[in-house]
């Protein structure tokens, strides 16, 4: 079996990925970033059967010698590590491009060397910015409205440049707004469920903009699914559910059909400067479907209502948990 590290492990879908590929009998090692509180992020809170199966690394993508020496054995990466916070992008642009257009450059130069048979790279659906054309197809012109979609942008490019200039076999998925158990507080979703669970009033930004979300679970999917597919190489492949749903309308689902009760406060700190707010974002997955031969199990409406339950009973577990009370909580 296929010894495959998976980068950015301990984060929200790289947690997903790991316990996925630990299931389908891979050999994983998860690559969590180091830091004082000796936390692996998510994988701490993976089941104790799936964890003794899996080897986990501290360290740094942006560290190109602890990288090359622990690619050595390596057959596959998925490189799932990045920052990912929109609003943070716009006060530390630059450690935006250290790690997320730096350290893939340290992915791709170490897969090289170490002549790995895959690097499947992690893009995001904001790279097309505010959707000129319905539904969003790959070859959709790119448009980084924010610091964050310009450093994944780079990545992209890069990764596809290694693979016209030195036949790396390279694949990027692009995910479209992913969303289930563990995310980030930061994110949409888990930000209105955990002030509706707390009793407070929401407060939230733009109601208007729609997003095309996607349940983690086919998001993970989507990734076992590229592995050792070589139709995929020098290929960038959206992963979305090709539905939108505005934040305005996801407040209205939670109210008709969860029968929450609350009040709605529009939070001016929670609204991105006008230029750089993404207004629309609809995926095509055709491509998805053609040569990963993938498609949401959530799919449409009916599919974001039934995740979107998953995710509220998930989040009502999480905080009766020691893992919510301990020092690995995420916001």
């Amino acid at each position: 079996m296929k010894n495959i590290l998976v980068t950015g492990a301990c984060g929200f879908i790289g947690s997903h990925v790991v316990e996925k590929l630990v299931k389908n009998g891979f050999n994983v090692t998860a690559m969590a970033y180091y830091n004082p509180l000796n936390s692996n992020g998510w994988l701490d809170s993976l089941d104790k059967k799936i964890l003794k199966n899996i080897k986990i690394i501290r360290g740094d993508i942006r560290d190109y010698n602890f990288l090359h020496n622990n690619t050595k054995k390596i057959d596959i990466v998925l490189h799932l590590a990045a920052l990912i916070g929109i609003p943070y992008s716009y006060h530390a642009p630059e450690s935006y491009i250290d790690t997320n257009t730096k350290g893939t450059l340290n992915i791709l130069n170490c897969a090289l060397n170490n002549k790995i048979s895959q690097v499947i790279i992690t893009s995001t659906s904001e790279v097309y910015g505010s959707a000129k054309k319905i539904p969003i197809f790959e070859n959709h012109s790119l448009n980084a409205q924010s610091p964050y979609a310009a450093s994944k942008i780079s990545a992209d490019h890069l990764a596809l440049s290694y693979y016209r200039s030195f036949n790396l076999p390279v694949t990027i998925l692009r995910p479209f707004n992913c969303f289930g158990p563990r995310q980030s507080m930061r994110a949409i979703i888990p930000t209105i469920l955990s002030q509706i669970l707390n009793k407070k009033n929401v407060k939230v930004g733009n109601l208007t903009p729609t997003r095309d979300f996607t349940y983690v679970e086919d998001t993970a999917l989507a990734f076992l699914k590229a592995i050792d597919n070589k139709k995929t190489f020098g290929e960038t492949i959206n992963i979305g559910n090709s539905f939108e749903i505005s934040i305005k309308n996801i407040i209205n689902v939670l109210k008709n059909d969860f029968g929450y009760k609350f009040k709605v406060i529009i939070d001016k700190n929670r609204i991105r400067p006008m230029k750089s707010e993404v207004m629309r974002l609809y995926s095509s997955n055709k491509k998805a479907k053609d040569i990963l031969k993938w498609e949401p199990k959530y799919k449409g409406i009916n599919g974001f209502k039934k995740g979107l339950g998953k995710t509220v009973k998930w989040l009502e577990d999480y905080k009766k948990s020691n893992f919510y009370n301990s020092d690995n909580y995420i916001v």
